[in-house]
């Protein structure tokens, strides 16, 4: 498995596509409690039009868990010093919950490294100190299988889970094996950022995905992230948190029609 140091942390990432070709780059930023193989269903297509590089989000996967808190400028850090280490100088961008919040952030102050960004089932301001405080302190003094019944559930609709019991049993199996340190300062970052201010400034092309089930970032908070990015578009998927997974094919398309849709 690859690695590299970034920011003082080890990161696990993995490149697929031609990587020596001459595509253009995409970068995909996992959710909160889960890693890189969240993405597997989107890999195949996007590889058919892009060098895609997917990585473990710092304390998630394969990536080292430093102690926390950490901060949403230690998680763009952690996107540019990959970039950088891999010598890759601009590249698009699709994140997803946490990962768009990263998104947000980079598209705001580092919109020269990148060509147009995804921002899928997130917001500028995610959740509340009433959320991520208490999520936190649990993780840190319970261990992740003390969260698991009560956030697996809000990441999908009660038909998506009852479809898909074995997909289900991989996500869930991701996530108690999540360090729970590592779990817990990502809800610190979570908690401290807030990116409503900054989002406007946003001059790259961006495209808003959000789920019409979602609870964790809701349609409305993605109709107005999209609302204060100047020229961004929305789409609404029928799934809940993690759209990537719940309407694979639905959310590929649009990503990669987004994406390759010429200027």
């Amino acid at each position: 498995m690859p690695y590299a140091a970034v920011n003082g942390t080890e990161l696990h990432y993995r490149i697929d596509g031609d990587r020596h070709g001459n595509a253009p780059w995409i970068v995909l930023s996992n959710s909160l409690g889960t890693d890189l193989s969240m993405w597997a269903s989107q890999v195949a297509a996007l590889s058919k039009h892009f060098r895609v590089l997917r990585y473990d989000t710092r304390g998630h996967g394969h990536s080292e868990a430093p102690k926390g808190p950490y901060t949403i400028e230690q998680l763009t850090g952690d996107v540019l010093g990959l970039m950088d280490t891999l010598k890759i100088a601009r590249a698009n961008f699709c994140g997803i919950s946490m990962g768009g919040l990263t998104g947000v952030a980079l598209a705001a102050r580092h919109g020269n490294r990148f060509e147009r960004v995804v921002l899928c089932n997130t917001a500028a301001r995610i959740g509340s100190p009433e959320v991520w405080v208490p999520r936190a302190a649990k993780a840190r003094s319970e261990g992740m299988l003390a969260l698991a019944d009560a956030v697996l559930p809000r990441w999908f609709t009660a038909d998506y889970i009852e479809r898909e019991p074995a997909v289900l049993a991989l996500i869930r199996d991701v996530f108690v094996h999540t360090d729970k340190e590592g779990y817990a300062s990502n809800c610190d970052a979570i908690d401290a950022a807030d990116l409503r201010p900054e989002a406007p400034g946003i001059k790259l092309p961006a495209l808003v995905i959000s789920g019409t089930h979602d609870l964790a970032a809701t349609p409305a908070q993605g109709r107005e992230l999209a609302q204060s990015i100047p020229g961004a578009r929305y789409v609404e998927l029928d799934a809940s948190h993690i759209s990537n997974i719940e309407k694979a094919d639905a959310f590929t398309k649009t990503v990669i029609d987004f994406l390759t849709e010429q200027k």
